[in-house]
């Protein structure tokens, strides 16, 4: 919109007196000429009564301000437009992105911790001797694609997932501690907004650690670390420290806490997820499966858990959008959803690695709307492992749905 300039110009006024002359007659010698009497002279007119003073008009009513939805104001915190954000994760790499001309919102990377000497995100896969180099590459490719880096923190596969013990092992949590503060560092460095996905299934095991589900009843090292000395020794002490070691170090960071419901029921989960501290974070991450479908279904390699109807119905999504808003009102957090699947749809089952099916990519951008009905503020596609469907293999399938949906974006509230 232009931004046109208008001119005013004042008119000085001019004012005239006008001088008025009076002529005078002389008297004439007749003596018999009655002198004139002296008329009194007339009674001054009352002075007129001052004019009322104007009535001051009513001061203007201010309007209102708008009030900007959480979801909004996180996309704000972000940089990014009030839409729904959409992004890419693991297993779509910047070239494929940058060749198929995406601009994705978002770029999520894992950062894990595996056993061994070159198992860790920490000193770069043993590719690098200055610790935190890999947080730094990422970012840079994030700023290459215009996007906001996201990073998945996956520190608790380090002695298995559903190994209570870490917990309870001083120098394992001291490790897993000094990389978090690592992670924090970096992203001041940094000094841009950055995401951080809190350890995803850490917490659906962290509920059957916890004796009767309650976070503050099972030991974990906490207080070792600086940043968390005040707070305590238990799994809900884990969840805080984590929220006051992003706060402390990186305040451009933005955190989330990924709830996982291993059959617990979702308002169990909400309660639990509170008493860990997620309300304090910015965002909830949700997730609707880490393989694709078909996968499943043809019982590929990593896809050989228990369980059917992988390809959902229009019922089960509908079923999945209200959980989802369950998490946003009981959390009270706008919602990202993370590692989506991205096969492509088809009437077949199965398929093949890399190219299984799936309807999660088109379901969710050819409908936004239910995503943002149900307390979105964006979405991340990406492989949950090396054998699924990314944007290399899936025909160009994601290119045309985010091509479709960037053309006519739904608006967050």
């Amino acid at each position: 919109m232009g931004n046109g300039k208008m001119k005013y110009h004042c008119l000085g006024a001019l004012a005239i007196g006008l001088a008025l002359s009076a002529c005078g007659g002389g008297g004439s010698g007749n003596s018999n000429v009655l002198p004139v009497p002296t008329l009194p002279s007339p009674a001054p007119s009352p002075a007129p009564a001052p004019a009322p003073a104007p009535t001051p008009a009513p001061a203007p009513t201010p309007s209102p301000s708008p009030t900007i939805s959480a979801e909004a104001a996180l996309a704000a915190k972000m940089g990014k437009p009030a839409r729904l954000l959409v992004g890419l994760g693991s297993g779509n790499d910047v070239g494929a992105i940058m060749s198929q001309a995406l601009s994705p919102d978002i770029l999520d990377r894992y950062l894990p911790f595996y056993p061994g000497p070159n198992g860790s995100w920490a000193n770069n896969f043993g590719f690098s001797s200055t610790p935190g180099t890999y947080v730094d590459r990422i970012a840079a490719e994030a700023d290459s694609l215009g996007a906001v880096p996201m990073f998945t923190l996956y520190q608790f596969i380090y002695a298995g997932e559903n190994n209570p013990a870490l917990l309870d092992d001083r120098a394992s949590m001291q490790l897993i501690w000094n990389q978090t503060v690592l992670l924090f560092d970096r992203l001041a460095a940094y000094n841009k907004p950055a995401l951080v996905n809190l350890e995803p299934d850490l917490w659906g095991y962290a509920y059957n650690f916890s004796p009767g589900a309650d976070p503050s009843r099972r030991f974990a090292w906490v207080n070792i670390t600086p940043d968390c000395a005040a707070l305590p020794n238990t799994i809900a002490g884990i969840g805080q420290c984590m929220v006051a070691i992003a706060r402390n170090r990186a305040p451009k960071a933005l955190i989330g806490f990924p709830p996982s419901d291993f059959g617990f029921g979702t308002q169990n989960v909400i309660r639990f997820m509170k008493a860990v501290g997620a309300q304090q974070a910015d965002f909830t991450v949700m997730q609707t499966l880490d393989r694709d479908a078909g996968c499943f279904e043809a019982r590929g390699a990593e896809c050989t858990r228990p369980g059917s109807n992988w390809y959902w119905s229009a019922s089960q999504f509908a079923q999945h959008f209200a959980e989802a808003r369950a998490y946003r009102d009981g959390i009270g957090l706008p919602l990202i959803w993370w590692q989506t699947p991205m096969g492509v749809p088809s009437i077949l089952p199965g398929g093949l690695p890399q190219r299984w099916r799936d309807n999660r990519v088109d379901t969710f951008l050819r409908n936004p709307q239910a995503l943002v009905d149900a307390g979105a503020s964006g979405v991340v596609f990406g492989a949950g492992a090396d054998t699924q469907t990314d944007i290399d293999t899936d025909g160009g399938h994601f290119q045309q749905r985010w091509r479709d949906y960037i053309v006519s974006p739904t608006p967050l509230p």
